[in-house]
């Protein structure tokens, strides 16, 4: 996840494997896919930021689809940062 997170901040597109988008949450905001043997992993990250790659979520995914629940609870984090920038 680290070296995923080091790629992206030196300007690196990832694959889709690893990176999708997430339009849902906002324009600029994807997810890092990770998956080990204790589990899968997502960490939500936007791109479009002056300031450089924002993380601003991550959870332990336990279905197929990214719950309804973790997205709405992404929301929040994001806009603060956002906000920020203003």
């Amino acid at each position: 996840m680290g070296k995923a997170i080091f790629d992206l901040q030196r300007g690196e597109v990832l694959s889709m494997r690893l990176s999708r988008r997430i339009d849902s949450i906002s324009p600029g905001a994807a997810e890092l896919r990770v998956r080990e043997r204790s589990g899968s992993y997502r960490v939500l990250y936007y791109t479009k930021s002056a300031r450089g790659i924002l993380v601003f979520h991550a959870f332990l995914k336990k279905s197929q689809a990214t719950p309804k629940r973790e997205a709405e609870l992404a929301k929040s984090p994001l806009k603060e940062l956002l906000d920020e920038e203003v």
